[in-house]
Order: structure tokens, then C-alpha cells, then sequence
């Protein structure tokens, strides 16, 4: 009995072997909830190149776009926390977390916060024949006509439409949505003047603004951005403000912390890379890659934050 014990013993130790190297060597799925060519998948498929030398292992991305990026992070949630599959979000996982009623997943404790991989500063655009050339001018003329000025918006309850109701909010201006689907007719109608007012990302305006086909009133960091030298922080007219979007990586929750290590310190390594920093240039996006205690400590906050203001725009998922 006691021979077949130890042979039970050795077989099921053979066996748990040889299923971690399977998993070992299994491909790293990251998980995005956008489609193909946007920021988010964009930046999930440079850190897959970066990550895999660091890893040893292919890196792949498939995209699940739907629900603001619900239906990807709900399959990482309920995938084997083996570190296998990954999520690649955004912003709108802290927004969804009230802009949604119901969600089939919790979005911090089923998941494993692994690192912010980056932080995407937008700016506030005007067609060249609104009457205001900063952020001070235009709350004055919001308030003087109330109802009267429209912003253009990619998408409901998207981090660009939650910057413009953080803006209404904190200034008390009532500026009417006009809203898109999607980032490029928005900006298109900005452009031909149609909608006088957007908040953009920056990679998305940058060339319009150095053409002079839209001005700048203000950029969203704490801080001037040394792309726009002489645009004006928007906290610089309205103390407290900043609304910069955040990429981060995600994995299902009770992964080994062994495997949170190693994959967070893959991703944070492929930030340091400087072909890594160039893509991320290009896109207009900050690297990040702070530690799994720190980002998850952010998304916190981040759903605390945004709660107030998607309360106070009164959004409602598409």
C-alpha cells in the first residue's frame, strides 16, 4: 500500500510537470477589447514583440472589441490565472465600472493589475472660428451662451467623452454632446467646422494643429506637454483639472506570484526599449511601467474618480 502510494505520488508529480511545461511553453494571448488599428491595439501588439524575447515565449494579440472593451476583459476574468491570458485595456475598465449597471465580472477583484504600460494626454481642439483662443476665453463664452457650443465625441462613455463632461463639471458650463462612432468622423466635423469643440488625443490632432486647421486651448496633463510648448495646461484656468487616458496590462485574478513578476517585469523591460519608445511616440503615448502594487492601487482610484463624473454626465452605454 505503501508502494502504491509513492508510485500515485510520483505520477501525479510527473504529471503537474508536465502540464506546467505545456503551460510554459503555450503562447501569451493578450486579450484587447478594441478593434484592429486603434491606440489600444496598437500598443498591445509592440509590447507582444518587446515581451517575447523577455519571456521566451511568442506573444500574440487577438482583438474582442465590444461593450467598451467588456467582452475582452470578461474572457481574461474567467480565464485559468496561469498567465497565459492577458488583457490589454484602457481607461474605459475604470469608467465601465459605473457607467454599466451590471457587469459580469467585478473589475478589480477578478483580475491581477500588472502595469500601467502607458498614459495618453489629449488636448482641447476648436475649429479656427470659435471666438476664444484659451480655456479662460472659452468658459467665458459657454457661459455666456449656455447650450449654445457643441463637442464632438468618438464614443459614449469613452475617456475623451468623460474629459469633456470632467471639464462641464468643474467649470459649470453647459456644452452640448454631439455624439460619433468613432474618433476619425468626429474629428472630420470638427475640422470642417460643423462641431466647433473636441477633446483628441494628441497623436489624432497633432498634424491639424501644426497646419493650423484646429487650435489648441489646452492640454489635459497637470502640466504643459513639450509637444505643445506654448498650449496651456487646462489646470492652468481650471485648478485640478487633468484627464490623460491609461493603458494597462491585466490578468485574471490569483495568478502565482511568480507569474505576476515575470510577466510584469517582461512588459516594464520592453518599455525601456527604445524601438518600444519610438512607437509609443508615435502614438502620442507616455510609458508608464509601474509596479503591479502601484497600478492596482491607480485602478482604484481611477474607478472612485470617474464614478463622479459619469454620474454627473448621466451617460448611458450604447
Amino acid at each position: 500500500m505503501k508502494r502504491r502510494n509513492i508510485l500515485l505520488s510520483s505520477l501525479a508529480a510527473a504529471w503537474a510537470g508536465s502540464t506546467f511545461a505545456q503551460i510554459g511553453n503555450a503562447p501569451v494571448r493578450i486579450l484587447v477589447g478594441a478593434p484592429a488599428g486603434g491606440s489600444t491595439d496598437t500598443l498591445a501588439r509592440s509590447l507582444a514583440v518587446s515581451m517575447g524575447p523577455a519571456l521566451g515565449r511568442t506573444v500574440i494579440v487577438e482583438n474582442r472589441p465590444g461593450a467598451g472593451g467588456n467582452i475582452a476583459a470578461d474572457a481574461v476574468a474567467k480565464a485559468t490565472p496561469d498567465g497565459n491570458t492577458l488583457l490589454m485595456s484602457f481607461t474605459s475598465h475604470a469608467i465601465n465600472a459605473t457607467l454599466y449597471p451590471t457587469l459580469p465580472f467585478d473589475p478589480v477583484k477578478d483580475f491581477t493589475a500588472l502595469t500601467c504600460v502607458a498614459t495618453s494626454p489629449s488636448v482641447l481642439v476648436a475649429h479656427p472660428s470659435l471666438p476664444a483662443k484659451d480655456v479662460r476665453e472659452l468658459i467665458a463664452l459657454a457661459k455666456a451662451k449656455p447650450g449654445q457650443l457643441n463637442f464632438a465625441i468618438g464614443a459614449v462613455g469613452s475617456s475623451l467623452h468623460m474629459a469633456g463632461e470632467a471639464f462641464k463639471m468643474q467649470s459649470g458650463v453647459d456644452i452640448v454632446n454631439i455624439p460619433y462612432k468613432g474618433t476619425a468622423p468626429a474629428v472630420q466635423d470638427v475640422l470642417g467646422g460643423q462641431v466647433q469643440l473636441m477633446f483628441a488625443a494628441v497623436g489624432n490632432v497633432k498634424a491639424h494643429i501644426q497646419a493650423g486647421k484646429l487650435k489648441a486651448l489646452g492640454v489635459t496633463t497637470a502640466k504643459r506637454l513639450p509637444a505643445f510648448p506654448n498650449v496651456p495646461a487646462i489646470a492652468e484656468a481650471l485648478p485640478g483639472y487633468e484627464s490623460s487616458a491609461w493603458f494597462g496590462l491585466f490578468g485574471p485574478a490569483r495568478m502565482p506570484a511568480t507569474r505576476v513578476t515575470q510577466i510584469s517585469d517582461a512588459a516594464r523591460h520592453a518599455l525601456q526599449q527604445v524601438d518600444m519608445r519610438q512607437r509609443l511616440d508615435t502614438e502620442g503615448a507616455i510609458p508608464v511601467g509601474n509596479s503591479s502594487e502601484q497600478f492596482s492601487a491607480f485602478v482604484q482610484s481611477e474607478i472612485t474618480r470617474w464614478a463622479k463624473v459619469v454620474k454627473f454626465s448621466g451617460a448611458k452605454p450604447e
